[in-house]
């Protein structure tokens, strides 16, 4: 039999939102429900309504399916069109419309399956030049760890739970407004972790980790800016059940410097320089993030010129290279004058030093 489209099964467009997409499931779920609907086709209608859902509310999955169709699953396992979604986690959908004592159906999973633990973010501060040449740190971290007393269980003398006989699931009946309902639950005995305990550990009471206070020590690369991160892998939070270890991830602030501008991986300098010196050329000590370097600034210099010395940037953090510095001259105007340069000035205004093209450009108009 031909399935229908997913968006006409949902009622919304192609282009409809996440938001769109849970709202209109959300609607037919609480219509077609075969434990709320009376009408004959319920289930059915129900069933295609789950199916949808769980395609298009999965990136992935709406993607192969724009693509290709109803074809993009048949080569799946279980279903009738080969798409299984009988792992689709729908609890919180009914948890939103009948209360969060009722799964409707839907397998709740167990607890006690590894899970991996929890990721941290740390901001670390940086001076300009530990984020230029690289550097170690100290980090200090208050990170949860597995347990060393029950080795992460939570508690000691293990045994499989007496009520839900190690599933982690139970099975319970509610009297409401609709009747008797038969619904599936995580396990009030053991929270879902299929097996209990003769007594509960003291260390920890009972969560299976604790709190640890330790220093690492972190090489920081050459190169790095404010808004890099670096992940310490498996330097997290400690996992559940066997679960792996979460990671940490540094985030850089680098502080800005006195003299220099940083743009990617080259940087700037603002070089003061006399009128004097701009006029008649001269050579000027400029400092940079490897030492002084003499630089000679030619006769006729004007302000915001550029003067490029190759390599004397940052050391790109993935490919090594080493970016440029430039130079610009900012031409100071004095602002006072003795007698003595009033009238050397006054001089130098009755010769003929007008005869640029620049200031011809402008007689021409005038």
């Amino acid at each position: 039999m031909n399935k229908r489209d997913y968006y006409e099964v949902l009622g919304v467009s192609k282009n409809a939102s996440e938001a769109e997409i849970k709202s209109a499931f959300r609607k037919l779920a609480k219509k077609y429900h075969p434990d709320v609907s009376k009408e004959p086709d319920a289930e059915e209608k129900f069933k295609e309504a789950q199916e949808a859902y769980a395609v298009l509310s999965d990136s992935t999955k709406r993607s192969q399916y724009d693509q290709f169709g109803h074809a993009a699953f048949q080569n799946g396992a279980g279903g009738a069109g080969g798409f299984d979604f009988s792992d689709f986690d729908f609890s919180d959908i009914f948890s939103d419309l009948f209360g969060s004592s009722f799964n409707f159906g839907s397998s709740r999973r167990s607890s006690n399956r590894a899970r991996r633990g929890n990721d941290t973010l740390m901001h670390i501060n940086l001076t300009f030049e530990e984020a230029a040449f690289g550097c170690k740190k100290d980090i200090k971290l208050d990170i949860y760890e597995e347990c060393p007393e029950c080795n992460g269980k939570g508690g000691h003398g293990q045994s499989t739970c007496p009520t839900c006989h190690g599933s982690g699931i139970e099975t319970v009946e509610q009297r409401t407004m609709f009747g008797m309902f038969q619904s599936r639950t995580t396990c009030h005995t053991c929270s879902g972790s299929g097996y209990t305990f003769d007594s509960k550990c003291s260390k920890c009471r009972g969560t299976g980790k604790v709190k640890v206070n330790k220093t690492i020590e972190v090489k920081v690369p050459a190169g790095v800016d404010t808004g890099n991160r670096l992940r310490l892998a498996g330097k997290g939070e400690a996992g559940t059940n066997g679960g792996p270890n979460g990671d940490v991830y540094l985030e850089f602030t680098v502080k800005e410097h006195k003299l220099f501008e940083r743009e990617e991986d080259d940087i700037y300098l603002l070089l003061p320089i006399t009128i004097t010196e701009a006029v008649l050329g001269c050579k000027k000590d400029v400092p940079t993030l490897y030492g002084n370097v003499k630089l000679t600034i030619p006769a006729g210099s004007s302000p915001n010129d550029k003067h490029r010395l190759k390599g004397k940037g940052i050391e790109n953090v993935s490919t090594h290279r080493k970016g440029d510095m430039y130079v610009v001259l900012d031409v100071h105007i004095p602002k006072k004058l003795s007698k003595e340069q009033k009238k050397l000035f006054e001089s130098l205004a009755k010769t003929k030093l007008d005869d640029d093209n620049e200031f011809k450009k402008i007689k021409e108009y005038l």
